[in-house]
C-alpha cells in the first residue's frame, strides 16, 4: 500500500535546456555557448550552489567573474531561469495524487532556479505538502542522506513511498532505500506504472 508520491521536478513534471540560458549569456560575455558550461565544470560552481553552499548573490558574482560577464543581479536571474519549458505531467494527475496521497517533491535545484519556478509554475507546485531541494537539505542525489529526508518528509515508511526520476542513477539510489521507484519517461507511462500498483488520481 502506497502512502506518499514523490516526484523529481526538472524533466519529469517540468522539462528544461539549459542551452537557452548559455544562449542568452553568450551575447553578454566573451565566450561562446558551448564554452560556458565548461568553464563552470571546472570550478564546481552549480554542484556548490545547488547544495547550498553558496548564497544566490555569491554565486552570481562568481560566475560573473568566471565568464568575464558584468550583469545585474535580476537580470542574472530571469536568464538563469529561461531554461524550464513545457510541462510534462498533466495538473489534473498531481491534484488527484494530493487528495489521496503524501505528495512530496524532491529535487536537486537551487534558490534561483526554484524561485523562478513558483512563479512561473505556482499552479503545478501548490499540490505538493512538501518539497525536499537539493540547496536547502544541502545534499544531493543521489547522495542517500537526501532520500532519508525524504523518507522522513513523507511520514511513513519507505516502502510505502513512489518515486519517479529521469536520471537512472537517482532511481537505482532510491531503491536502495527501499523506495518503490521508476525511472520517467512519460506522462503515459507514469499512467501505466501508477494503474500497475493500484495507486489512483482520477
Amino acid at each position: 500500500m502506497h502512502k506518499a508520491v514523490i516526484f523529481d521536478l526538472g524533466r519529469v513534471l517540468v522539462n528544461f535546456d539549459f542551452r537557452r540560458g548559455y544562449r542568452a549569456l553568450e551575447g553578454l560575455c566573451p565566450y561562446p555557448a558551448a564554452e560556458i558550461p565548461k568553464r563552470l565544470a571546472a570550478g564546481g560552481l552549480v554542484d556548490r550552489f545547488e547544495t547550498g553552499l553558496i548564497e544566490p548573490r555569491d554565486f552570481v558574482a562568481q560566475m560573473s567573474s568566471a565568464l568575464d560577464l558584468p550583469i545585474a543581479y535580476d537580470r542574472f536571474c530571469l536568464i538563469w531561469s529561461s531554461i524550464f519549458t513545457e510541462t510534462l505531467v498533466p495538473e489534473a494527475m498531481l491534484e488527484g495524487l494530493a487528495r489521496r496521497y503524501r505528495l512530496l517533491l524532491l529535487s536537486n535545484t537551487n534558490a534561483i532556479h526554484f524561485d523562478g519556478l513558483r512563479e512561473s509554475h505556482a499552479t503545478l507546485l501548490r499540490h505538493f505538502h512538501d518539497l525536499v531541494l537539493s540547496y536547502e537539505v544541502k545534499c544531493m542525489k543521489p547522495r542517500p542522506e537526501i532520500f532519508e529526508a525524504a523518507i522522513v518528509r513523507a511520514g511513513c515508511l519507505a516502502e510505502e513511498c513512489f518515486y519517479t526520476d529521469d536520471i537512472a542513477e537517482n532511481v537505482a539510489a532510491a531503491r536502495n532505500f527501499g523506495i518503490d521507484a521508476v525511472q520517467f519517461e512519460s506522462a503515459a507511462q507514469l499512467e501505466r506504472e501508477f494503474k500497475a500498483r493500484g495507486i489512483r488520481w482520477e
